[in-house]
């Protein structure tokens, strides 16, 4: 399949941002269905938010 560049919206700030078509390519690869619904720099300040990386055993509060 070949992938173009899209412009999509941030639900966040309301910026544009660019959904490339590499990005679009690592997305299927990992199988994810849904495009991103934030900019790239909400999509870091929210992982910052939440504590660094998703799935990480800290966020399900198991000790070390």
């Amino acid at each position: 399949m070949a992938y173009v560049d899209k412009t999509l919206q941030c639900v966040d700030c309301g910026a544009s941002f660019t959904f490339g078509a590499t990005e679009q390519e690592f997305f299927a690869t990992k199988g994810f269905t849904n495009e991103p619904k934030r900019c790239p720099d909400c999509r870091a300040a929210r992982k910052q938010q939440r504590g660094g990386s998703y799935g990480s055993r800290d966020s399900y509060g198991y000790q070390r």
